[in-house]
């Protein structure tokens, strides 16, 4: 009975023309009773049965099937230059590898009444109802290697945006006077394809725009920064206009940086032709969703 019990929990509930998407416990034990499996069990027992072997047909994980057929040659240059690498070739002082991409519609919302700081017993109180006040796209470089960061609010995203933040940061030091600047950027429409390499490597020379592969923006570092942000600077949302939100994200990177260090990556080439080597094997074992 444990056994088919268990059985029945590895089952989509489609299968069984049953109209869920997934199981709960006590679902699990009205399909076992109605389908003759029991004559009486509990959701207590059920569960614990399924525990026995970390069985939980209520949880899900999204995972996608890399579409790009230059996926592993992609990755692993963005993999080798998170640890240093070009082409076989360590990184050398004056070479630094940048993460960037645009944060849309980071929205102003003014909350119709104040919000409250946290008192003992009481949580910061935010009202839920606001007024829009705009929103900025937030163009953002990282430094991996050094944990810089350099952004800057923009209207709408484009080629001209990105272009804007290009020129920005090539043109403070260090990265003013680099030998090379790799740029890991994914496949938006302000940067996508070889068009977009020919312009920006024609304007700076020692630029190496770096694409990642299709639905893979979980191998740029900056979506790592943007969950900073995210946590730290955004939420809650309560400001006043749209120079209120540049202002704080302007003055959040300088805070940042003073304690912020390199992100400790730890999926290295070798993984990845361990994971490729699996999805051969599994194909449904999937990659991460992009995010």
């Amino acid at each position: 009975m444990v056994i088919q019990i268990k059985a029945l929990a590895c089952e989509l509930p489609s299968r069984r023309e049953c109209p869920l998407a997934r199981w709960s416990m006590a679902e699990l034990a009205a399909e076992a009773r109605r389908s003759g499996l029991v004559a009486t069990i509990s959701d207590t027992t059920v569960g614990r049965w399924l525990d026995e072997d970390a069985i939980r047909p209520w949880r899900y994980r999204s995972w996608i099937f890399p579409p790009d057929p230059a996926f592993a040659w992609k990755a692993g240059r963005i993999l080798d230059l998170y640890e240093g690498t070009w082409e076989g070739e360590p990184l050398g002082p004056d070479d630094y590898v940048l993460s960037a991409d645009e944060k849309t519609s980071l929205q102003a919302r003014r909350c119709k009444h104040p919000t409250l700081p946290p008192r003992p017993g009481s949580p910061m109180k935010v009202e839920h109802e606001y007024e829009r006040r705009g929103a900025w796209a937030y163009l953002t470089v990282w430094d991996v290697h050094r944990a810089r960061v350099l952004g800057r609010c923009e209207r709408k995203t484009g080629i001209e945006p990105f272009a804007r933040v290009v020129a920005q940061v090539i043109g403070v030091p260090p990265y003013r006077k680099a030998r090379r600047a790799f740029w890991i950027v994914d496949n938006g429409s302000s940067h996508r394809g070889e068009a977009s390499v020919q312009r920006i490597q024609g304007a700076y020379p020692n630029l190496v725009l770096v694409h990642t592969p299709v639905h893979a923006s979980w191998l740029n570092q900056i979506e790592i920064h943007f969950s900073i942000v995210t946590r730290k600077v955004l939420t809650p949302n309560d400001f006043p206009d749209l120079d209120a939100v540049a202002h704080r994200l302007s003055a959040f990177e300088r805070h940042y940086e003073r304690m912020a260090q390199p992100f400790q990556w730890t999926f290295t080439r070798r993984d990845l032709a361990r994971l490729l080597a699996k999805l051969d094997s599994e194909p449904t074992a999937g990659l991460p969703a992009a995010a």
